[in-house]
C-alpha cells in the first residue's frame, strides 16, 4: 500500500532548540518512517521578513541542516529540500493567487497575530501577505496528504483546502487534493526565563547547538520560585521552569525520584542548586548525542547540502507534474 505523504517545514532564521525538539523534531524522526515525508527549508518565506539580511536566511538553512541531522532526520529517508530550488512552487502560487482575495487573507487570525507581532499593520509587505497563499503552493507542490501544525496554524489549512476545492471546481478536475492537518504534540516549553514560549528573539533558549558547558550555565540560571527567598522556604512547583524541563526530560525510571523532589521543595527540604543539578544530569543525557550528531554535522556540511539540493530537484520533478496538469485545466498548456 502506497504511504501517505506529509509535508513539514521550518523556516531558515537560526538555530533549533529544544522547544522544537519536543514540539515537533522529534516527532518527525518518527514519521519518516510511517509517511513518505517532505521537509522543506523554507527560506523564500523567511525572506518575507527578512529580505534586508539575507546571509541570516543562508546560515539559517546550514544550522537547520546540522539541526535535522542531529535529531536523527534521515536524508536518504525524508525529502529534505530548499524551497527556493523548487520554482514550480512560486508557479502554484501564482495560480492559486486568482482564487484567494484580499478579505480572506485578512480574516486569517494568524495573519493577524503575525502583522501585530511584526508592526505591519500600518504598511505590510505583499511578500509576507501572500504567504498563506505560498503556503497552500508548498503542500500542493507535493500534493500532501497531511500536514503537522500547531492549532494556530489550522485556518493556513483551511485556506489551502479552500483554494484546492475553488480550483478544482471552477475547472472541473480532481487536481488538488484536500489536505488533513495532523495536531502537532502539545507541548509547550517556556523559555529558561519563565517566558510562555522559548524564542530566538528572546533570548531565553536551550539550543541543540549549545556545548555541555553552555547548556549547564544555562540550566543553572533557569527561572524557579522567585518568592521562593531562602533555600529552606517551601516552593512552588507549579510555573517552576526547572521542574516542568524535568517533567518533559526525565524518562520513566526517573519519575518517581522527580515527585519525590516535587515533594521536597514544596516542603522547603531541597534546594534550587539541588533541583538544577538533577535538571542538567537528565537534560544532558538526553542532549548528549544530538550535540555528537552535530559536531559530525558540521564536518559534513557540503554533503548535508547536496543531499538537500538532490531531493530538491525530486520535489521539483513532483511539483511539475503537478503544475502541468493544472496549466491544462486553465488551458495554458502549449
Amino acid at each position: 500500500m502506497e504511504k501517505k505523504r506529509i509535508l513539514t517545514g521550518d523556516r531558515p532564521t537560526g538555530k533549533l532548540h529544544i522547544g522544537h525538539l519536543l514540539g515537533s523534531l522529534s516527532n518527525r524522526v518518527k514519521l519518516q518512517y510511517e509517511y513518505d515525508s517532505f521537509i522543506e527549508i523554507a527560506n523564500i518565506q523567511a525572506l518575507s521578513d527578512n529580505f534586508n539580511n539575507p546571509s541570516k536566511v543562508k546560515d539559517g538553512i546550514i544550522e537547520l541542516l546540522c539541526d535535522y541531522y542531529a535529531v536523527g532526520i534521515d536524508f536518504d529517508k525524508a525529502n529534505i529540500f530548499i524551497q527556493s530550488e523548487v520554482p514550480q512552487i512560486h508557479e502554484i502560487f501564482i495560480y492559486l493567487a486568482n482564487f484567494a482575495t484580499v478579505q480572506q487573507i485578512q480574516h486569517n487570525p494568524t495573519i493577524k497575530t503575525e502583522m501585530a507581532q511584526n508592526r505591519y499593520e500600518a504598511s505590510t509587505p505583499l511578500g509576507f501577505f501572500f504567504y498563506p497563499i505560498h503556503q497552500a503552493a508548498d503542500i500542493f507542490s507535493v500534493n500532501a496528504d497531511l500536514v503537522p501544525v500547531g492549532k494556530d496554524q489550522l485556518p493556513m489549512i483551511e485556506d489551502a483546502r479552500e483554494l484546492g476545492r475553488r480550483f478544482n471546481k471552477t475547472y472541473g478536475v480532481d487536481i488538488l487534493g484536500q489536505p488533513e492537518a495532523l495536531l502537532g504534540t502539545k507541548i509547550n516549553v517556556p523559555g529558561i526565563d519563565g517566558a510562555e514560549k522559548m524564542g530566538k528573539s528572546l533570548n531565553n533558549c536551550i539550543y541543540l547547538s549549545d556545548s555541555q558547558e553552555e547548556l549547564k550555565k544555562k540550566v543553572f540560571k533557569v527561572y524557579t520560585d522567585p518568592t521562593r527567598i531562602h533555600a529552606d522556604d517551601p516552593g512552588q512547583v507549579e510555573g517552576n521552569v526547572a521542574f516542568t524541563y524535568l517533567d518533559l526530560f526525565s524518562d520513566e525510571s526517573q519519575k518517581e525520584e522527580i515527585e519525590d523532589m516535587k515533594r521536597r521543595y514544596r516542603e522547603g527540604t531541597i534546594k534550587d542548586i539541588e533541583v538544577k543539578g538533577k535538571l542538567f544530569e537528565v537534560m544532558d543525557v538526553v542532549l548528549k548525542p544530538i550535540r555528537d550528531r552535530r559536531k559530525e554535522a558540521e564536518e559534513m556540511k557540503d554533503e548535508l547540502v547536496k543531499k538537500a539540493l538532490n531531493s530538491s530537484r525530486v520535489v521539483s520533478s513532483i511539483a511539475r507534474e503537478t503544475a502541468d496538469e493544472m496549466k491544462k485545466a486553465m488551458k495554458i498548456e502549449f
